[in-house]
């Protein structure tokens, strides 16, 4: 299908560094794509902004209120990842631009490495391999358990805790969870009524939520005195979630045996700035620079699963998979073939205030002119309607003018 913009002309750049496989498969598409191996500064964003159509993103890059409101040209936002707290998504919802991303892609590439972290810290592998590296013979049971048997807690059981409940489960460990929603258990696992509950009965905690309002914050020196005495903590989720000071001194004064943290509130920028955390230095604590997902299968997952969703929605209007706008999944249109410009259908995409009487006045606009409706798809939230319009030959442009006087248009576009 031919979009009515050439897509030699739509520009997507992609930042840091994602992985070849989105190039290739925009590329093929027929997209002029640029990509980046960094995340942008304050002032390079600022000028991209407002010349690309489409931009790719991992978690470095934020995208602001006012990033949209001078984006005129942007179409999609893609984040090459599963978190998208990086974007103002209520104002790429308000200016149009559909935010996706990709929530199930590297979510075994996580759950393993919580599964490496979880045995790690019940034998002291990463005390017992930086004692050999410095020279020191420590051959010892004192502090190493296996993990069968053991309690699992996990906290969030969405698409990675669930996966983490199954693996943990088939070491032979039990498992418990907490979920502020209601979520059906796997195997043997157990849902617990209250965090509090968890924390008094797990040997080790792991995290898999989202970062939120509710969210930051949730593991604090409160908190991480109601742990059993001796048993770790996880966290692979968001830097936000714990208090990284509070659970130094959980583990420093010996009422946790350890802990492992892939994710910190400030991270540098690149590999040139300095790390700094308090749980530096700190025996039996493993830290790693936020690599949950970063597995060459899970990157190569998660590049052409964003890849697609901004295909679908470049070619043919589909929001499916979009964290903000409405979600409208849409049929491939035919080829028009050699039929005269004059003789081809087009397909309008409306984004509007969810208001009422919006239908009526576009189907007015329509019919003024003469326009025949062949297909329609409507999908809408508190705040925005998204509708999808198939209509009969007419004059674009035209059509287009009426659409876009109307008060509660937010954003209009002949896709061909």
């Amino acid at each position: 299908m031919t979009t009515s913009f050439p897509k030699d002309r739509i520009h997507i750049v992609l930042c840091e560094g994602i992985h070849q496989r989105a190039v290739d498969v925009l590329a093929g598409e027929g997209f002029r794509v640029e990509l980046l191996t960094h995340a942008p500064s304050a002032a390079e964003l600022e000028q991209l902004i407002g010349r690309v159509h489409v931009l790719g993103i991992r978690s470095k890059t934020h995208l602001s209120q006012e990033h949209f409101a001078a984006a005129k040209r942007l179409l999609a936002v893609g984040c090459f990842c599963i978190g998208t707290n990086q974007v103002a998504l209520d104002a790429a919802a308000m200016c149009g631009v559909p935010v996706f991303n990709a929530p199930f892609s590297n979510t075994r590439s996580v759950a393993e490495l919580t599964i490496a972290e979880i045995i790690a810290l019940h034998r002291c592998l990463f005390a017992r391999s930086c004692a050999l590296h410095a020279g020191r013979w420590h051959k010892s049971a004192s502090g190493a358990h296996e993990v069968r048997g053991r309690t699992l807690g996990i906290i969030g059981y969405g698409h990675i805790g669930s996966q983490v409940s199954i693996l943990a489960e088939a070491l032979g460990m039990r498992v418990c969870y907490f979920d502020i929603e209601p979520k059906l258990a796997l195997g043997n696992a157990r849902r617990l009524g209250s965090l509090d509950e968890l924390l008094g009965a797990a040997d080790v905690v792991t995290l898999h939520v989202p970062e939120t309002e509710q969210t930051r914050g949730m593991i604090g020196q409160a908190e991480l005195a109601r742990m059993k005495p001796g048993s770790f903590l996880i966290n692979n989720a968001r830097g936000s979630i714990v208090d990284v000071k509070a659970l130094a001194s959980a583990v420093r004064t010996g009422h946790l045996a350890g802990a492992a943290i892939d994710v910190f509130p400030s991270e540098p920028a690149s590999k040139d700035e300095p790390f700094e955390s308090e749980l530096c230095g700190i025996e039996n604590v493993i830290l790693s620079p936020h690599i949950g997902g970063s597995t060459v299968e899970a990157q190569a997952n998660i590049a052409e699963d964003v890849a697609g969703k901004l295909i679908r929605f470049i070619n043919h209007g589909s929001t499916t998979g979009s964290v903000n706008v409405p979600s409208v999944e849409l049929p491939e249109q035919a080829p028009a073939g050699d039929l005269d410009a004059s003789q081809r259908p087009h397909r309008i995409l409306h984004f509007h205030h969810n208001e009422p009487g919006v239908l009526s006045k576009l189907h007015h606009a329509i019919a003024d002119l003469g326009v025949n409706v062949t297909g329609e798809y409507l999908r809408t939230n508190a705040q925005i309607g998204y509708v999808v319009l198939d209509v009969s030959p007419t004059d674009a442009d035209q059509l287009l003018t009426r659409i876009r006087a109307m008060p509660e248009t937010i954003r209009t576009r002949v896709l061909w």
